[in-house]
């Protein structure tokens, strides 16, 4: 069983979340620039770059295990800039002869390729992202990615989540097209009334940090680490029984989708609420 299930923190109620009908936009050549800051993986993911630098982890005010509040400094990398599709998880299973999950919809995956994958266990998470040339993000790689260096609450800033710029709150599974919203979605709607230019980005753009896929990291998990957690460039316990996830889903309330929100399970483990990004070093 995970540790601060993602399904409990709360009754979980049903909210009505319009499907947004963005598509991810096609993948140039590996390795082109977009912009400044951003590659593509080879897999043709979008990847931002991190700066080098330091920042605050952890909550003073959230759960025992956010506790304290640190400084950690991190050096540059990059992470992916939306969380892993179904259709290029799809082209992992057929490339790499992989076992799909339990509750994986091969029909699913092709209609709606721009949605999160969801369902796999950590060990395959990370086995696609070492197939792509990447790995996992380090749970202070993921913290300062969703948070940036200004210690706000959600990726967005401090303003609780609404249902324009977040996928959370949905209550129980109902298929990929209802439950789930593509992974580039969140940036249109009520974000603009609120005054959030970039809707639900992050303060490096990423999207969805919050709900949609909650996502495994690559920290094995310690509720009291944080008390030992080195300043600089901390990647976890070396062992443990269980993995860290982060972000929160489409099945939970806003005070799992806090940035600073930690949960565990095992590196089996294998449920709908979970997907993944990837990130690499920056010098690769």
């Amino acid at each position: 069983m995970r540790c601060g299930c993602l399904w409990a923190m709360g009754v979980l109620l049903t909210a009505a979340v319009s499907s947004l009908d963005a598509a991810e936009p096609p993948a140039p050549k590996e390795g082109v620039a977009l912009s400044v800051g951003t590659v593509r993986g080879k897999d043709g993911a979008p990847l931002i770059l991190i700066p080098a630098g330091s920042f605050t982890m952890g909550s003073n005010d959230g759960l025992p295990n956010e506790r304290p509040e640190h400084q950690v400094t991190l050096d540059a990398y990059y992470i992916d800039q939306y969380e892993v599709t179904a259709g290029r998880y799809q082209k992992f299973v057929e490339s790499a002869g992989r076992n799909v999950p339990p509750t994986w919809d091969d029909e699913a995956a092709q209609s709606l390729s721009d949605h999160p994958a969801v369902g796999m266990s950590w060990s395959a998470s990370a086995a696609y992202c070492k197939w792509v040339g990447r790995r996992l993000p380090t749970e202070a790689e993921w913290e300062k990615a969703a948070r940036g260096t200004d210690g706000r609450r959600y990726p967005w800033g401090h303003m609780q989540p609404f249902v324009d710029i977040a996928n959370y709150n949905r209550g129980l599974w109902v298929s990929e097209a209802i439950t789930l919203v593509p992974v580039n979605s969140g940036v249109e709607g009520m974000s603009v009334r609120h005054g959030l230019k970039e809707g639900g980005k992050s303060p490096y753009g990423l999207y969805h940090m919050a709900g949609n896929a909650a996502e495994w990291v690559a920290d094995w998990y310690d509720r009291e680490f944080y008390l030992k957690s080195p300043e600089k460039g901390p990647t976890g316990p070396s062992t443990g029984e269980k993995r860290v996830i982060r972000g929160g889903s489409w099945a939970d309330l806003p005070i799992a989708l806090r940035v600073t929100a930690r949960f565990s399970a095992e590196s089996d483990f294998e449920d709908r609420t979970i997907g993944f990004r990837c990130a690499m070093d920056s010098g690769k």
